[in-house]
C-alpha cells in the first residue's frame, strides 16, 4: 500500500511538472503585440526626457524611462513639402526614400508593408488615426480600423476633422466622411460635414473633441474589448503636433508666450533662399520671425504636444487595464522636425536637424530588459521596420533595405551604420559621419502649378559639428582648416548618392535633379 501511495505520489508531481512545462512553453510562445505610436511633426526635442526643453511630456518620458531611446534616428527626406508622406511611406515599408518609386503618395505593391507582413504571421492588424497613402495600400495592410482621417477631406482643424469609419473596399468616399461634436448632454454624436464647411482652424473644444482626444479613445476601446487570441499589431498614426497648433485652454495656459526660452538657433530670418522658402508652413506667421512670434509658436507648438502627451498615456493605461502590457512592444516615434522659429523657418522643408528630420525614437514595455538606456546609433525611420520584426521574430520581407536595430537594442553593436544621408527635393543634401554634417544646397529649376516655371535656391556649402553643435548654430565650411574635411565628405556624399540611386528617374513625376545643378 505504501508503495503505490509512493506511485501515485511520483506520478502526480511528474504530471504537475509536465503540466507546468507546457503552460510556461504556451505562454513564453505567445507571439508579442506590437503597438506603434506615430506623431506628427514631433521633433526629437519635443520630449522633454530628451531635448531637455521647456515642453512637458511626463508620459512619454515614461515610455523612455521604461524602454531604450535611440538619440541620432532622422527621417532620410522628401521629394514634396508635405515631408510626412514620404516619412510615412518609409515607416510602413521599411525601404528608404529612392525606393519608394515616387513621393510616397502611392505605395508599390512589390513593397511589403508592415501590415502585410504581420498579417502573414497570424497577426491581428488595426489601424487608428492618419492615412497619407493610397487607398489600395490601406486595405491590404489592415484588417481592421477606425477614425481613419486624411483620405480627402481635410478642414485643417484639430475640434473639426472629418473621420472615415473602416472600409473593407478601401473606397473612403467623401459623403461617408463625418465630424464629431457633442449634443446638448455633452456627448460625443456624429455630424455630417457641412457642404460649405471653410478650412481653416476656427473650431475650439466646444464645438467637439479634439483629433488627439478621438484617435487615443479609439485605441483605448479597442484594448478593453479586445477578444480575440490573435496577437495584434497596432498603428495608432496621431495628427498631433502638426498645425494648426490648437489644445484645449488650459493646455495653452500651462504655456506664456513670454515664459518660453527660445532654443539656439533661433533666427529672425533664414540667412540666403533655401530653395522652398514660400510655402503653406512658412506662411502660418510673418516675417520676421521676432522673438515675440517665435515664443507664441513654440509656445502653442509645446502645448498641442502636453495635451497629446496626456492623451498617449490614457492609451498606455488602457493597454495595461487589458491585461496586454506585458506582451506588448511599444514603438513611438515622430516622423518629421519641425523648425518652429530655428534659423528663421516654421516649417519642415528642410534637412536642419531638429528643424526637419531628427525624430524621438524609442522602444518600450515590459519587454525590454535594459530599461532607461540610450543608444548614440546612427538610424532612420525606414530602420523600425525591421527593427520590430526582428525583435519579436517576424520574418523580415525581401522588399525591406531598412536595418535593424535589435543588435544594438540587445548589446550586440554599437552601429549598424557609419553615416546618414539626406535629400529634400532638387535643392538640399546631407552627409553625416562622425562629429560632422555637412549640407549642400544649390540654385535649381523649379515648377509649381500655381507660380509656374522659376529659378531659386542658393548655392551655398554648410558644415557643422553636429557633437559640439547640435543645433547647428555655427557654420564652419569657410575655416579654413575645414577645405580637407568638406573635400572628403564631398566625395563620400556623392558615392552614397550613386549607392542608394538618388536620382530623379527614382522618383516618379520629379522634374528635376540635384546632381544637375551641384
Amino acid at each position: 500500500m505504501a508503495k503505490l501511495y509512493s506511485y501515485f505520489k511520483q506520478s502526480s508531481v511528474t504530471l504537475f511538472m509536465l503540466c507546468s512545462i507546457f503552460s510556461f512553453g504556451q505562454k513564453s510562445s505567445k507571439k508579442p503585440n506590437v503597438l506603434v505610436i506615430f506623431t506628427d511633426d514631433h521633433r526629437y526635442s519635443g520630449v522633454h526626457a530628451l531635448g531637455g526643453m521647456d515642453v512637458k511630456t511626463p508620459n512619454i518620458d515614461l515610455l523612455a524611462a521604461d524602454g531604450v531611446t535611440f538619440d541620432n534616428t532622422y527621417l532620410m527626406g522628401a521629394f514634396t513639402g508635405a515631408t510626412c508622406v514620404a516619412s510615412r511611406a518609409m515607416l510602413l515599408t521599411g525601404t528608404n526614400l529612392f525606393e519608394l518609386g515616387g513621393a510616397g503618395h502611392k505605395i508599390l505593391e512589390k513593397s511589403k508593408t508592415i501590415g502585410e507582413t504581420f498579417q502573414k504571421e497570424g497577426y491581428n492588424t488595426h489601424i487608428i488615426g492618419k492615412w497619407h497613402q493610397d487607398g489600395e495600400s490601406l486595405k491590404r495592410s489592415f484588417t481592421s480600423g477606425d477614425k481613419i482621417m486624411g483620405r480627402g477631406l481635410y478642414l485643417v482643424d484639430h475640434f473639426r476633422m472629418p473621420f472615415y469609419d473602416w472600409d473593407k473596399a478601401g473606397a473612403f468616399k467623401k459623403e461617408d466622411a463625418y465630424l464629431l461634436g457633442y449634443d446638448d448632454r455633452g456627448n460625443i454624436i456624429r455630424k455630417p460635414v457641412p457642404k460649405d464647411a471653410k478650412r481653416g482652424p476656427t473650431g475650439t473644444e466646444e464645438n467637439g473633441p479634439h483629433t488627439s482626444e478621438v484617435i487615443a479613445n479609439e485605441a483605448s476601446n479597442y484594448f478593453n474589448t479586445y477578444k480575440s487570441k490573435k496577437p495584434f499589431m497596432m498603428y495608432l498614426a496621431f495628427h498631433a503636433p502638426h498645425d494648426p497648433r490648437q489644445a484645449p485652454q488650459k493646455y495653452k495656459d500651462m504655456y506664456p508666450a513670454e515664459a518660453i526660452t527660445l532654443p539656439p538657433s533661433y533666427m529672425p530670418q533664414h540667412p540666403f533662399d533655401n530653395g522652398h522658402m514660400f510655402l503653406r508652413d512658412e506662411e502660418l506667421a510673418p516675417w520676421p520671425r521676432t522673438t515675440e512670434v517665435a515664443k507664441q509658436q513654440l509656445a502653442d507648438y509645446y502645448a498641442i504636444i502636453t495635451h497629446l502627451d496626456v492623451q498617449i498615456g490614457k492609451v498606455i493605461t488602457a493597454l495595461k487595464e487589458s491585461g496586454q502590457y506585458e506582451n506588448t512592444l511599444i514603438v513611438f516615434s515622430g516622423d518629421s522636425g519641425l523648425a518652429v522659429g530655428n534659423h528663421g523657418l516654421m516649417g519642415k522643408q528642410n534637412i536642419y536637424d531638429e528643424d526637419g528630420i531628427h525624430v524621438p525614437l524609442i522602444f518600450s514595455g515590459n519587454l525590454i530588459k535594459n530599461k532607461g538606456t540610450r543608444f548614440n546609433a546612427l538610424s532612420y525611420i525606414h530602420d523600425i521596420y525591421p527593427t520590430i520584426c526582428d525583435f519579436v521574430q517576424v520574418p523580415i520581407p525581401v522588399s525591406v533595405s531598412g536595418k535593424s536595430l535589435t543588435p544594438v537594442i540587445k548589446n550586440k553593436k554599437n552601429q549598424v551604420r557609419n553615416s546618414t544621408y539626406h535629400a529634400y527635393r532638387q535643392f538640399q543634401r546631407a552627409f553625416r559621419k562622425g562629429d560632422y554634417k555637412l549640407i549642400e544646397y544649390v540654385r535649381a529649376n523649379d515648377f509649381s502649378n500655381k507660380n509656374g516655371a522659376s529659378i531659386t535656391g542658393s548655392r551655398v556649402t554648410q558644415l557643422f559639428n553636429i557633437k559640439k553643435d547640435p543645433w547647428e548654430t555655427q557654420d564652419l565650411s569657410f575655416f579654413p582648416e575645414n577645405k580637407e574635411i568638406i573635400a572628403e565628405m564631398r566625395l563620400e556624399m556623392k558615392a552614397k548618392a550613386i549607392e542608394i540611386g538618388d536620382k530623379k528617374e527614382n522618383i516618379q513625376g520629379e522634374k528635376y535633379d540635384f546632381w544637375d545643378f551641384y
